[in-house]
């Protein structure tokens, strides 16, 4: 049986009405962080929160749903799902109401409250499970249920964005950065969820051929920075998992591609709690711990650099606000409850931003 053709005009204005809400959104912000106790060396935080959305995730979603269509997996009455820990979800709501679809997030069961309220402002609908591991199963069998699309944000992430060009967030980069002392970043730090930003970052860098290097920050309960070192090793034992959302996986995920990774830096839970906290205390508000891990990962790089007596710049994400973990990250009594023991690592990042 031949599947139904999506009609063309339809598709068309779809696709329109997602690249007009692209021109009404300027760039996202490029903050410079000067560190006294580094001369010659700069740190430069792109400010993903600043998105529609309030998250990284926004280019993510936007790109999976143009591939979406352009393909013609997506109709005007297909249900779209995803698999997600809130940040994606999000976004992906904020594009499917765009376009009068229904939209299911499925999620852990810890994800953070104010995650869950946002999908829902957006029209999404949230479907929970206990087990993180069981997101994918759940998803394609929901998509079977409702004769819908899963969207897939860990396959489609490398190949969903154009990582040649067409302002992904590293030309956005090196753009922003053409007038700064240090054009060409010694580094960019991200972490990774899916390994889309980091496929498209490193990708781009040997498309221009830029000397950039890439690092990825991962939390320690993270398969990611395991596989790195050893092809082998593709999933972490049960019951090992970090409490930074939106990076870090239990499985190496199809979009995670390695060889365009120059380093890799796993990270405490603690400290990037540590330097998320200092972080908001230095801008004089809230990031989200996924920054916090970029930071730490930083923080080792510059120190490194300082030692060889190297000057440069680096970028980093500042990945998405910390207004939705006033309930977790920003609840001592929260961190208290998990033995994160984040202080001494604030204390420590304070020191290093000056």
């Amino acid at each position: 049986m031949t599947a139904a053709r999506v009609d063309r005009r339809w598709l068309s204005e779809a696709v329109r009405r997602i690249e007009a809400d692209y021109n009404r959104s300027a760039d996202t912000h490029l903050i410079r962080v000067d560190l006294p106790r580094y001369p010659g060396i700069v740190l430069y935080l792109k400010d993903e929160s600043s998105h529609p959305t309030g998250s990284l995730k926004h280019r993510l979603a936007r790109s999976l749903f143009l591939y979406a269509l352009c393909n013609e997996w997506i109709g005007p009455e297909t249900t779209v799902i995803e698999s997600s820990s809130g940040s994606t979800a999000v976004s992906e709501a904020y594009f499917a109401k765009m376009l009068g679809l229904r939209f299911i997030a499925v999620v852990p069961a810890t994800t953070a409250a104010p995650k869950l309220d946002a999908i829902r402002f957006h029209g999404g609908e949230i479907h929970m499970v206990d087990d993180p591991r069981s997101v994918y199963a759940v998803s394609h069998g929901l998509a079977a249920e409702t004769g819908g699309h899963y969207l897939d944000q860990f396959t489609y992430a490398e190949r969903a964005t154009d990582w040649r060009g067409n302002n992904n967030i590293a030309e956005s980069i090196f753009a922003q950065m053409a007038e700064e002392e240090h054009p060409c970043p010694s580094w960019i730090v991200c972490g990774a969820g899916t390994g889309g930003t980091s496929a498209t970052i490193g990708r781009f860098l040997r498309y221009c051929r830029h000397d950039t290097k890439l690092c990825v920050a991962d939390p320690v309960n993270s398969v990611f920075h395991r596989h790195f070192e050893d092809r082998s090793v593709t999933a972490l034992p049960e019951g090992c998992a970090s409490q930074i959302e939106g990076i870090g996986r239990p499985r190496v995920e199809p979009s995670f591609l390695p060889p365009v990774i120059d380093r890799m830096i796993a990270v405490e839970d603690a400290d990037s709690i540590g330097a998320m906290r200092a972080l908001s205390d230095r801008l004089g508000r809230r990031v989200g711990g996924s920054t916090g891990t970029n930071l730490w990962a930083c923080a080792q790089l510059i120190e490194e650099m300082a030692a060889a007596g190297q000057t440069g710049s680096i970028v980093t994400l500042l990945c998405d606000g910390g207004e939705r973990y006033g309930c977790t990250y920003y609840h001592d009594a929260w961190l208290d409850e998990r033995n994160v023991a984040w202080t001494d690592a604030a204390a420590r990042m304070t020191q290093f931003l000056g």
